[in-house]
């Protein structure tokens, strides 16, 4: 895709958007394939599964990102940065918590093979893994 065709695709990509109303009480069943789910380059359409809906968990943050999955708990974790703090969402009965505060403001999220979190800490410029006993260790600061 070239740079303008692109630029082109993003300008219009909000309009396309605010055409189709959307619902977030659940009221409203959402039809598969889900109107809003879109890629933006035509290439990656192929890998598109129309199987699932957009869902609003949660809101409440000023500025949300990092979202990491846990099978095994079956949770979500995010980091709501301005707010200093991660928040959890359990899929078990949707309840969604404050999971770590003080985050150090992390600002990416993710879990290793053996379960354990690894977050990137803004504030104290590491990234770090937090171990089943609480314990903390630092994957890199330097």
């Amino acid at each position: 895709m070239h740079r303008r065709s692109f630029l082109t695709t993003v300008a219009l990509a909000p309009a396309a958007l605010a055409q189709t109303p959307r619902d977030w009480s659940g009221q409203q069943p959402v039809r598969y394939a889900d109107p809003d789910v879109i890629a933006l380059d035509k290439r990656f359409e192929k890998y598109r599964i129309d199987n699932t809906t957009i869902q609003r968990l949660w809101t409440g943050a000023l500025w949300a990102e990092g979202p990491a999955g846990n099978g095994a708990g079956r949770y979500l974790v995010w980091s709501d940065l301005p707010n200093n703090r991660q928040m959890r969402w359990l899929e078990e009965d949707g309840h969604v918590s404050v999971f770590r505060s003080p985050s150090e403001y992390s600002n990416g999220n993710t879990f290793d093979f053996e379960g354990r979190q690894v977050t990137c800490q803004h504030a104290l410029r590491r990234v770090v893994r937090f171990e089943p006993d609480g314990a903390t260790t630092v994957i890199a600061d330097k």
